[in-house]
């Protein structure tokens, strides 16, 4: 499987890595449809918040609560991406992937499905970035 059940440097797995291992039968080519499985997740924790969930602490915590932890999560991206080798690699996916998540759980407190930001990704695919940024100014 693609995720690993201990992290790097012997760090439990993030909270992505054991969401994914719940989602049972999901094989390594079906990793394109992990993001909308995840979302699908986040969305019912906010409808039915388990006490002992740390996705309905975050929700409790609101968007100050959720935004501290996707900058301290950007912080670690970027410390991630400076170290070398076979294993900054992986601490940077690793960190790229808590980033992602806790940028989902603030897109689900905020209702808005991870579908819309593909969506709007894709308005924005083959256009330049400098152009785009001119037609909003």
């Amino acid at each position: 499987m693609w995720f690993r059940v201990r992290g790097v440097h012997g760090r439990p797995s993030s909270i992505v890595q054991r969401i994914a291992a719940r989602v049972k039968g999901m094989p390594v080519t079906d990793q394109n449809n992990i993001l909308s499985r995840l979302m699908g997740v986040i969305e019912d924790r906010k409808a039915n918040p388990p006490e002992q969930s740390y996705t309905t602490k975050l929700f409790n915590g609101g968007t100050a609560t959720i935004g501290d932890k996707i900058l301290e999560e950007a912080a670690e991206v970027v410390e991630a991406a400076d170290e070398a080798g076979d294993e900054g690699r992986a601490h940077l996916i690793y960190e790229a992937a808590d980033l992602l998540f806790h940028l989902m759980v603030m897109l689900g407190f905020k209702d808005i499905h991870i579908h819309e930001v593909e969506a709007e990704l894709s308005r924005r695919f083959g256009i330049s970035g400098i152009d785009e940024k001119a037609a909003r100014q």
